[in-house]
């Protein structure tokens, strides 16, 4: 698969799974690696870049088993973002089937 195209959508991959609860970095590699083939080299730039552009909000809790852990939560930016991605993604999907189901 094209990576340009798979980094998109393990973007709102990442943020729909985030939107359901405020999840871990690893609990969020898990998740999505149960459908797509991701690893952390994918995942926490993602990350870091959709926190720096203000779609979560990180803290920490205590992990009983290790070190604190530094959990993601979607801001309203976050939600506003996913909600646009999803339907830029429903609407291209669309028109491909279009294309390619005749």
């Amino acid at each position: 698969m094209n990576a340009q195209f798979k980094k998109g959508v393990v973007e709102m991959c990442i943020l729909k799974l985030i939107s359901l609860r405020d999840m871990y970095g690893l609990e969020v590699i898990e998740g999505i690696s149960k459908e797509i083939d991701v690893n952390e080299n994918t995942v926490y730039p993602i990350l870091r870049r959709l926190t720096v552009a203000g779609y979560f909000e990180t803290y920490k809790e205590k992990n009983e088993s290790g070190p604190d852990r530094k959990y993601y939560k979607v801001t309203s930016e976050g939600m506003t973002y996913l909600k646009d991605l999803v339907e830029e993604y429903q609407e291209f999907t669309s028109r491909v089937e279009r294309i390619i189901g005749e």
